[in-house]
């Protein structure tokens, strides 16, 4: 990276997954090098909790977080708030999830996958911590739980890898969310989505890779990783017509707003 390259943030990444065994040191070498200076990364699976952390723990730029995916809600044990809560005792332990609902290929779970989701609201709700949201084919019943349970009490929240419909995209940011742009929005066949994405406040977006999958042009189709986070953000910049530094600076300030322990941990480093 020179002095005059923009920094941003992969918010969401799993560092975790085979596809990146022995190359870590590599991959977030060339993250650094793109400008991208943290990522966080994330547990999918609370039994992978104990060595996602230690990734967070042996790397400098990388923090991480831990649920439940909707995909997997079903065959795994539902995991309590308290446990949650207890996990964000950690000082590099920066948002809850993901969680959140998939009916795209597990619509039988879609009972269990609301208890869970539900579950971790509420440990984000205890925490003050973001819960990180993954969304598929379940728009109508994502908004509503969502805004369900923030008449029980505030929480903050990122839709993440966002390519849902603008109503669902509306509702949550009407709840004061985030969303968080993906390879899919650099894509070409993706200007729907663009299109959503340029009818938000830029102070509500983020940017991310969801590596290992998604990469974004000109790597689509290829391992994803931190690095292509700024291909991304180039095209983020295009859709809110900016420039790619001012988009870059943006995009840190949301982060460091909703990400507000990964932020103070830098600060206080």
């Amino acid at each position: 990276m020179t002095e005059t390259t923009p920094q941003i943030t992969d918010s969401h990444c799993h560092l975790d997954f085979p596809d990146f065994e022995g190359r870590l040191d590599e991959v977030i070498a060339s993250a650094a090098e793109a400008g991208v200076t943290r990522m966080v990364t994330i547990c999918t699976k609370m039994k992978n909790e104990p060595s996602v952390r230690a990734i967070a723990e042996a790397h400098a730029p990388v923090f991480y977080a831990a649920g439940t995916h909707p995909m997997s809600a079903a065959d795994e044990p539902l995991v309590s708030v308290d446990e949650l809560v207890a996990l964000a005792k950690h000082p590099k332990f920066v948002g809850i999830g993901e969680t959140g609902l998939d009916y795209h290929y597990t619509a039988d779970s879609a009972e269990v996958q609301q208890q869970s989701l539900r579950t971790h609201i509420a440990a984000a709700r205890d925490t003050g911590l973001p819960l990180i949201i993954h969304a598929r084919a379940a728009d109508d019943d994502m908004a509503r739980i969502l805004g369900e349970e923030m008449k029980n009490g505030a929480y903050t929240c990122v839709m993440h890898c966002f390519s849902s419909s603008a109503e669902l995209a509306r509702a949550a940011l009407d709840l004061g969310f985030y969303l968080s742009m993906s390879g899919i929005a650099a894509f070409p066949k993706s200007q729907e989505l663009r299109d959503i994405f340029a009818a938000a406040p830029v102070e509500r977006i983020l940017v991310e890779t969801d590596a290992p999958y998604l990469a974004p042009p000109p790597y689509r189709g290829k391992r994803n990783e931190p690095a292509y986070t700024a291909f991304t953000a180039k095209v983020g910049a295009d859709v809110f017509g900016i420039d790619y530094a001012d988009f870059a600076a943006q995009t840190q300030a949301n982060f460091d707003r909703l990400f507000w322990k990964a932020a103070a941990y830098e600060a206080a480093a």
